[in-house]
């Protein structure tokens, strides 16, 4: 995996979206590879489907050009390579995913229920199905709030742990801190409101946290465990940090759902970089249909470069092995 994958959007290119992954790119040692994909026609026997087809094909080469024009003047000397692909956005990026590091997009801003259904939709179909983490990026991130801040959302499940591992490595890129937070929904049960069930979450973020400072002893890891809604609770808290980074599902899902409803919800409401992190390979269950329909889409346009691209070494990643646990019982739904 050595390259970052930005998705380039004919119609409305993030720059931010640009910017965090070429940032990012030299950050990590990595090239970047820079995707647009061209949707197929639905009707290619009728002339207005194939002129169709032609002029976004036209934009597809505009937005691509452009995109590497603008990283080149950001950062010389980064590795490029740029590729034009035929068949469904989201598609293509869940696919070339496999072998990417990150995969980067822009959010176009699109309706709970437009973004779930629509055509036109990526970023909900990348994110529950791609291999790897994907960095949806909707504003510019907060760089000029000090000290920098990740933030990273903890709920006791492996795929928070996943999570945690990410961010801890992403803290140490950035020198950042990293802020661990665990939201504890309020109890319609008075029993499980108290002093003991505070002292509970309390232990088991600790638990999940543990380990990663003596690996990294340049991340400053603080913990907090806050009360109310997950959604509310963790935009809040990434109101003024780098990224928010969330593990794909946490505990409160069944094994056919591919994400999470706090993941849903950040997506549209975290005010910074959302970063989703998947479970390690190993992890991922063969029953699972979120792992299991995987077709492949469409054909290039232009072939990929044939010389391998070499990993620059990044600083800590003979570290991220993540500690062993000891797991944990409690089932919040953050």
């Amino acid at each position: 995996m050595s390259e970052i994958l930005l998705g380039v959007d004919p119609g409305e290119q993030s720059v931010p979206a640009l910017v965090w992954a070429a940032d990012e790119a030299v950050r990590r040692g990595l090239a970047l590879r820079l995707v647009v994909a061209v949707p197929p026609a639905h009707n290619g026997l009728r002339y207005d489907a194939l002129a169709r087809q032609r002029a976004l094909s036209i934009r597809a080469q505009s937005a691509i050009t452009n995109a590497e024009d603008l990283v080149r003047e950001l950062h010389h000397g980064l590795r490029i390579a740029t590729e034009r692909v035929n068949g469904v956005p989201a598609t293509v990026l869940r696919d070339m995913a496999q072998h990417a590091a990150l995969v980067v997009v822009g959010s176009r801003r699109l309706g709970r229920v437009t973004e779930t259904f629509s055509e036109s939709s990526v970023v909900v179909p990348l994110v529950a199905r791609a291999d790897g983490p994907v960095v949806v990026v909707r504003a510019p991130e907060h760089t000029a709030v000090h000290p920098p801040t990740v933030v990273v959302g903890v709920d006791g499940s492996e795929s928070s742990r996943a999570a945690v591992a990410f961010a801890v490595e992403e803290a140490s890129l950035r020198e950042a801190r990293l802020r661990a937070v665990w939201v504890w929904p309020r109890s319609v049960l008075a029993h499980d409101d108290g002093e003991e069930g505070l002292a509970e979450r309390r232990r088991l973020l600790a638990e999940s946290v543990a380990g990663w400072a003596e690996r990294y002893p340049d991340v400053a890891i603080s913990e907090e465990v806050l009360r109310g809604h997950p959604v509310e609770q963790l935009a809040l808290a990434s109101q003024e940090s780098l990224s928010l980074v969330i593990g794909r599902r946490g505990r409160g899902g069944y094994s056919g759902m591919r994400l999470g409803s706090t993941v849903h919800g950040l997506l549209h409401r975290a005010p910074c970089p959302v970063i989703t992190v998947p479970l390690p390979q190993r992890e991922r269950r063969t029953g699972d249909p979120a792992w299991t329909d995987r077709p492949r889409s469409g054909t290039a346009d232009r072939p990929v470069p044939a010389a391998p691209i070499h990993r620059r070494s990044v600083r800590g990643a003979a570290r991220l092995r993540p500690p062993p646990s000891s797991g944990s019982t409690d089932r919040p739904t953050a």
